[in-house]
């Protein structure tokens, strides 16, 4: 893959990842995206395009350390803003020889920021006169001035303090320093320890970006001391062999204008670098080589963190399972075990099947069961049918119950994970969903038709038996029922005779009709029908809690950590 496809392609994995979930690295690992975006469209992709494009240097540095006046002195005349109100570089200044304007006057770079052609300033504008703090608009824009005193072939961005007391301008400021070839970085005798632009200086270092600093406002008597301290400071942190320039502390003339000779090296050696084609093309290789290496680190990051965010979301969809499919097993037992041949499903059992009557009618085909069954066609409540709704409420209730108990578990297991509370926020998801009773009602009752249908379809044939499929269905569906529910295992002393007695009445029913075979073929059936539906409610449910978990991850994590290996041997090839 070319250079521009690989980077291309880790622009717009970068950007379709969502780390959703409150994890202890997930907030550093969204602004190393944010960053590794902004860098590739204001940097990276745009120099790749271009490589033989002028270089951009940007002037950077503390608060009050002179960058502006730095700048004018470096052209000979004011085009830059300087004063005592802060912050004073209101809006970036990109300064460039007129046969450059091609290169800046596009989104080439810093594409996110709107351009301004600009004119040169004759005179120091006083700061009574500096006028408002610019608003988010005007801060997200830059200025373009060309200026034939700039050499072609590179170009000077005037950037906001790194320390600014606007949050904006500090972001700009970072933004603008990461879009640069070079590094002009500017303090003054008393602030070059400051921690906020060391940080910076070394994330130069990390990149291999070539860095010229400049040391403003020295007392002659102190700049041996100083700078000897700055330069061991610079090489022990790995940026021995960065260029230092001192300016030495001296009155600026009614213009507010440096004397020429004291920026005199520094401007030197710009136009040292601009003149040197092959040296603008090495140093622009170099700082791209290093940021790629950089991005590669950042990319690899970011795949620990989703794999961390996969790991996370894969343990909150385990609870919440976890707890839904035990609640399906404690319902299954409970159908299986004969709890639900308890009070009133027994007794209105017991009221069908009589005391011996019913199996009396059987063989005698006449009688009480037959008057029951006729009963059912001139629509009462026959006991067959209050057999069927003693079953659907002491279901219902099991199926409630246990969902209840499944979703206030899965509410605790998310509630005791940070990622988990976020998100849930202030949802209460303890109990079951409204509506969730009828739900669960009507598809007892569709299982209950199901049975019904296979009792038919079992029967097609039977010629013995059609007068009682045709007066019995919902009798023999009971006693199926019944049978579903049948194993003892759980009902102590006289429920476990009852309960046994109450299974041997039905089964003796349908394997009177239907053959012994075809009865545990189709207690089986009817069993693995209530499991799947049983299923089908508690997953639902569980979607309450899955359904927070359903957000594009965006590329794999080990997808991303294949981009970061290749853009790190990008930047060893090259």
């Amino acid at each position: 893959m070319a250079a521009v496809e690989l980077l291309e392609a880790v622009r717009a994995e970068l950007a379709a990842i969502a780390l959703p979930l409150a994890l202890p690295d997930a907030a550093q690992a969204r602004q190393d995206i944010r960053n590794a975006l902004a860098q590739l469209d204001d940097y990276i992709l745009p120099r790749y395009r271009s490589l033989d494009a002028p270089l951009l240097a940007v002037v950077g540095g503390s608060t009050g350390a002179g960058k502006s006046t730095l700048v004018n002195g470096l052209v000979g005349h004011n085009v830059t803003r300087a004063g005592a109100i802060r912050p004073t570089t209101r809006q970036p200044i990109l300064l460039h020889h007129p046969s450059d304007a091609a290169w800046f006057e596009d989104q080439r770079v810093l594409p996110s920021l709107h351009r301004i052609r600009g004119s040169l300033v004759s005179s120091p504008l006083p700061a009574s006169q500096a006028g408002p703090t610019p608003d988010a608009a005007a801060i997200s824009s830059l200025v373009l001035v060309s200026d034939g005193a700039v050499p072609p072939g590179i170009a000077l961005l005037d950037a906001p303090d790194v320390d600014s007391i606007s949050d904006d301008n500090r972001k700009l400021a970072g933004q603008l320093l990461a879009a640069a070839d070079l590094w002009v970085f500017v303090t003054t005798a008393n602030r070059y320890a400051d921690a906020v632009p060391w940080r910076l200086l070394l994330d130069a270092a990390s990149r291999d970006i070539m860095v010229a600093v400049v040391l403003d406002r020295v007392p002659p008597a102190a700049e041996a001391e100083v700078r000897a301290d700055l330069q061991g400071m610079l090489s022990r942190e790995g940026l021995g062999e960065a260029r230092l320039f001192v300016v030495p502390e001296v009155a600026l003339d009614p213009m507010g204008m440096l004397p020429a000779d004291a920026v005199e090296p520094l401007r030197t050696w710009l136009r040292e670098l601009a003149a040197d084609a092959a040296g603008r093309s090495e140093i622009a290789r170099r700082t791209l080589n290093g940021t790629v290496k950089a991005l590669g680190g950042r990319v690899e990051a970011v795949a620990l963190a989703a794999g961390a965010q996969q790991r996370a979301a894969g343990i909150l969809a385990a609870d919440a399972r976890g707890a839904y499919q035990d609640a399906v097993a404690r319902i299954l037992e409970a159908t299986r075990d004969g709890a639900l041949l308890r009070g009133e499903v027994l007794a209105r059992w017991q009221d069908f099947v009589g005391t011996g009557e019913f199996f009396r009618a059987m063989e005698q085909n006449i009688g009480r069961l037959r008057d029951r069954m006729g009963a059912f066609f001139r629509g009462e409540p026959t006991p067959a049918v209050r057999v069927e709704t003693a079953i659907e409420t002491g279901l219902q209730a099991v199926i409630i119950d246990e969902a209840a108990h499944a979703a206030e578990d899965a509410d605790q297991r998310w509630r005791s994970d940070p990622a988990g509370r976020q998100l849930l926020g202030s949802d209460d998801l303890s109990g079951t969903s409204e509506g969730f009773s009828e739900t669960v009602a009507a598809e007892i009752r569709a299982w209950q038709g199901s049975l019904m249908e296979l009792i038919r379809t079992e029967g097609q044939g039977k010629r013995t038996q059609a007068r009682w499929l045709s007066f019995g269905i919902n009798g023999l569906g009971a006693a199926l029922m019944i049978v579903v529910f049948s194993m003892t295992a759980g009902l102590t002393g006289l429920e476990i005779g009852v309960a046994g007695g109450t299974a041997v009445v039905g089964q003796r029913l349908l394997e009177a009709v239907f053959g012994e075979d075809a009865v545990r073929r189709l207690a089986k059936t009817a069993r693995e029908d209530l499991h799947a539906r049983c299923q089908k409610l508690l997953r639902t449910e569980q979607q309450r809690f899955l359904s927070r978990l359903d957000v594009p991850q965006g590329a794999p994590p080990d997808v991303l950590a294949g981009r970061a290996a290749a853009l790190r041997r990008l930047a060893a090839a090259a």
